[in-house]
């Protein structure tokens, strides 16, 4: 009896012993992992390692790294149009990264709906709030929460190359009528007039949609765009007969259909056309010391209609693309860290080199940096008094695909106006 008595004593010291390892091996575990630096993916559309618009995201990512070891960002990019994909795919799978890039309106809020995304309202500090534009965190609300901070705002200018226009004889257009009178001296001196990258769809919809703009004012392009059907109105086929009446005049390069973005940009900096209609994102590679038109290019409000309702104080952007945070992250506060550093971070350089307009307030140093081009497109977005983001990130996914297939059968000449307006009627629209 006494030895079973000691053999059950035994067992338990030995038991007890046993857990106290096992709980020490998991403290130190703990421990050790809590010492080591906690790691976060960042995914976005900035692919060209060499491009002025994505250097200062990446030099913003490099400079956290440096002064954060505790906390460490990893970067993974695609192009656009790809990128698009990939993320709206990992949302949906749940199988997204920490941060992500992502495009306001339409673009992003489903999946603010869906519960995907992280709202920022109390990890935010007046002190953060403080240092942006008085304005620009109410593009980053959804159902009055902040979800997102911002980096840039964007707007699109007519970009002409003045060389090229003094070449020709052609006078910087301030109306439709002045537009068409240039696109035809340019011709008849061999040069392109305007170069349009409508292999990617959207930098054709900027014509359209800024037509339309001008033609039926901004007012009766947001009631449109929430109500499709109101499209079969005369303004929008008038915008429509004007983009085709471009084409019909040679407006655009030859091969506009089978151009990207990257070759549409190229193009221009290379000073072979003589207009780009585009968001101030191109500001980089204008400035670009490689580029060939740097300092022959300015910025202009896109040219009125006569009789139109909309002036060229009613800008195309406004809009304010920024980072979201996965909700499911393991480090929520870690995030917010990140993305507060790199959105002012990189804002501030972008706007030096052309990236966009800085969201975040700037001392006069960083002011003085920047060039006449950029100061010229702060001028229209401050003369501005109306905003229409881009169509396809107010439209639902499959309106603003559609949307976009319709503009691209107006440059191919392959749909009337009439059948445009039609077809563009019958969209779902906003609501």
């Amino acid at each position: 009896m006494r030895i079973l008595l000691t053999l059950n004593l035994i067992i338990m010291v030995l038991s007890l012993t046993s857990c106290k390892i096992s709980v020490l091996k998991d403290s130190i575990q703990e421990n050790k992992e809590k010492n080591e630096p906690c790691t976060l993916t960042i995914w976005n559309q900035w692919v060209d390692r060499t491009d002025l618009v994505s250097n200062p995201l990446k030099n913003a990512i490099r400079e956290w790294n440096e002064k954060n070891p505790e906390v460490q960002v990893k970067e993974f990019s695609w192009n656009g149009e790809q990128y698009k994909s990939k993320i709206k795919t990992a949302l949906a799978a749940g199988d997204a990264p920490d941060l992500f890039y992502m495009w306001s309106g339409s673009f992003v809020g489903p999946f603010i709906d869906e519960g995907n995304i992280l709202p920022l309202d109390s990890y935010l500090d007046n002190e953060t709030l403080d240092k942006l534009f008085p304005g620009v965190i109410d593009s980053c609300k959804n159902n009055e929460k902040i979800y997102s901070l911002p980096a840039y705002r964007f707007i699109a200018s007519l970009y002409c190359n003045i060389e090229l226009f003094e070449k020709a004889g052609a006078k910087i257009p301030e109306s439709y009528d002045e537009l068409l009178e240039a696109v035809k001296r340019l011709r008849s001196k061999g040069i392109v007039p305007i170069v349009v990258g409508e292999k990617d769809r959207w930098p054709g919809m900027y014509w359209y949609d800024i037509l339309a703009m001008r033609q039926a004012g901004s007012t009766a392009c947001r009631n449109a765009l929430a109500v499709p059907s109101l499209f079969n109105e005369q303004d929008y086929k008038e915008a429509a007969d004007k983009l085709l009446q471009l084409v019909e005049n040679k407006a655009f390069n030859d091969d506009a259909l089978n151009t990207s973005f990257n070759d549409m940009v190229n193009e221009f900096t290379q000073g072979n056309a003589a207009m780009m209609y585009q968001g101030n994102w191109v500001g980089a590679n204008i400035e670009d010391p490689d580029s060939k038109v740097k300092g022959k290019v300015i910025a202009i409000p896109f040219p009125t209609i006569r009789n139109g309702k909309g002036a060229q104080t009613e800008i195309y952007g406004g809009v304010t693309d920024g980072y979201f945070i996965n909700v499911n992250t393991k480090y929520k506060q870690e995030a917010v860290n990140v993305l507060k550093y790199i959105c002012e971070k990189s804002a501030k350089e972008g706007n030096s080199s052309g990236a966009g307009l800085s969201c975040w307030k700037m001392d006069d140093s960083v002011k003085a940096q920047v060039s006449p081009l950029i100061k010229q497109t702060t001028q229209i977005m401050e003369s501005g008094t109306s905003f229409i983001s881009w169509w396809d990130t107010i439209l639902p996914a499959a309106d603003a695909e559609t949307h976009k297939d319709l503009v691209a059968e107006l440059f191919d000449r392959r749909l009337s106006p009439q059948e445009f307006v039609k077809r563009m009627a019958k969209l779902k629209g906003i609501y």
